[in-house]
């Protein structure tokens, strides 16, 4: 139910405003003064005030400020006997939704209030948009507890409430983005834009005019002026992923940025000012690239100011374990699956992978496990034939175990099939991941 509060010393207005606003399905409150008013607001979960402007412990239109700041959620409307202009603009520039004088209330008040309780719904819902992303984006978020995971989450969060320029460094799919749009949260600026680009996906010329927009005029085809990624990141972050892959002539605009804070458009000879925070990510040793005359030693300096180094998954194994769970619940909630359990023969596989393409890999081969299981298990007859490899035992076989006999009916079985596993696994009545891993758990050739 919308919770509307009424703040008038009047008290017969104070009831008949309160009578004809419960009509329509409100829940009221009311309050004589300022102070007894906002002590409702700190009570009760307040959607729209009607405030006086003239009360006796104070002013309407400076409470809409207060409130608005205490309450940014909550509209404020407010009443006035005679209402002057000066007065209305300074009550709308303080945050009222609307400024009103009595006697006019009558046939306004009511569809006032039902638009200001619109805006109230539409407030807390971006609010908890807001706050879904912080959390989404926080460094809680981010999942590990090896001590290398754990030392760069330390460093990221000591240095993302300053302006001061971070370089991510680490291998392809090691989560640099992540890291980047969790120090963009937990600074000050993280209200504003977080915008990113991978600049390896672009030519020069284009990832130019994405980085910094154009005049209209330009080249063919320009017939209006654009705004570059760097403008729409003003007083937010940019975060330049791939950074090694840019051309060392773009290099030279970037480093104008982050010493003047500004740049020249294509086609523009006017500068343009920015207050932007640069973290940028690379998977290339940028000093070997200066070595190679690929980029400018000077750039580097300037991004480096504070580097934090990513670890790869295989330095990292303890973590598997917890990646693997978070990302099998994900993707279970996604297929409309029950909740899936990770088997320790599965997680022992995931372990004695290499991880060539770090997090990345391992999301989606998850995702691929998630999809093949016939029930409520991950097992390794789930995972590419690549990660199910199992170490064979140095033992040999005795001639007695069951083992033995499994390996030798196997081995008939794909004698007699001429080597084709798909005829050989309907055969033997098992799955073609179940005779894949046998193969090459028994080494058979």
């Amino acid at each position: 139910m919308i919770k509307v509060l009424i703040i008038d010393d009047e008290e017969k207005l104070r009831i008949l405003l309160s009578k004809i606003i419960s009509l329509e399905g409100f829940e009221v409150f009311q309050a004589g003064d300022i102070k007894a008013g906002l002590k409702r607001l700190e009570l009760s979960d307040i959607d729209v005030v009607i405030c006086d402007v003239k009360l006796p412990d104070g002013n309407g239109v400076a409470t809409a400020k207060i409130i608005k700041e205490k309450f940014p959620i909550t509209e404020v409307i407010l009443l006035t006997a005679y209402g002057n202009i000066p007065d209305g603009v300074q009550a709308i520039k303080n945050g009222a939704f609307d400024y009103i004088t009595k006697g006019d209330d009558n046939n306004k008040i009511i569809p006032l209030v039902y638009k200001a309780s619109e805006k109230t719904a539409l407030n807390r819902r971006v609010s908890q948009l807001e706050k879904q992303l912080e959390e989404k984006h926080s460094f809680d978020k981010i999942i590990g507890n090896s001590h290398a995971i754990m030392n760069a989450i330390e460093l990221a969060q000591k240095v993302a409430d300053t302006s001061t320029t971070v370089l991510l460094t680490g291998e392809t799919g090691t989560g640099k983005e992540v890291f980047a749009q969790a120090i963009h949260q937990a600074s000050s600026r993280n209200k504003q834009n977080f915008v990113a680009i991978n600049c390896s996906a672009f030519s020069k010329d284009l990832l130019e005019n994405e980085l910094f927009g154009h005049r209209a005029g330009a080249f063919t085809g320009a017939t209006k002026d654009q705004k570059g990624l760097f403008e729409e990141a003003h007083r937010g972050t940019i975060f330049l992923d791939e950074i090694g892959e840019m051309a060392i002539e773009l290099q030279a605009k970037i480093l104008r940025v982050l010493e003047t804070g500004e740049f020249l458009k294509v086609g523009d000879s006017k500068p343009t000012k920015v207050d932007v925070r640069i973290v940028a990510a690379t998977n290339r040793n940028l000093e070997e690239e200066i070595e190679k005359e690929h980029f400018r030693s000077d750039l580097f300096y300037r991004l480096s100011v504070f580097s934090i180094h990513l670890p790869p998954l295989r330095e990292r194994k303890k973590d598997i374990k917890p990646l693997a769970a978070y990302y099998a619940h994900i993707f279970a909630i996604k297929s409309n699956r029950k909740p899936l359990q990770l088997t320790d023969e599965y997680i022992t596989a995931l372990e004695n992978n290499d991880w060539k393409g770090n997090i990345r890999e391992l999301k989606n081969i998850i995702e691929r496990s998630v999809i093949l299981a016939d029930n409520d298990r991950l097992d390794p007859d789930t995972l590419p034939m690549g990660v199910q490899r199992i170490k064979t035992s140095t033992k040999p076989l005795s001639a007695f175990s069951m083992a033995s006999a499994e390996k030798l009916h196997i081995q008939k079985v794909l004698n007699h099939t001429r080597g084709n596993k798909a005829e050989a696994s309907r055969l033997l009545e098992i799955g073609a991941a179940t005779l894949y891993r046998k193969i090459i758990e028994y080494g058979i050739g």
